[in-house]
């Protein structure tokens, strides 16, 4: 049996004043990130972030492209698209502000 796994596109802006979600456009989420784009800082902190908001261990979460950039390719491994949609979506309306 084959593993589920699921890309998301994430622009993100590293150095900002705390971590938040600022919105989902055209396929993308978008996420500002506290950690400066340092040494792999800010990389380490999204995925961090990414796994509190989708409720799954750091492991199952890999940056597949864009490790320099801020437009990456995020890999989600044991999830569908649809439970990573529904757990951003709860996610993002438990924590408006």
């Amino acid at each position: 049996m084959k593993e589920e796994r699921t890309k998301l596109v994430v622009q993100v802006q590293p150095g900002a004043s705390r971590n938040k979600v600022t919105g989902f456009k055209e396929g993308v989420l978008y996420i500002r990130i506290a950690e400066p784009p340092v040494r792999g800082k800010a990389n380490q902190e999204l995925i961090k972030y990414l796994s509190g908001i989708l409720g799954i261990d750091k492991s199952r979460i890999a940056i597949q492209k864009g490790t320099t950039s801020k437009r990456k390719l995020i890999t989600i491994s044991q999830l569908n698209q649809d439970q990573v949609m529904k757990n951003i979506t709860s996610w993002l309306a438990q924590h408006k502000t």
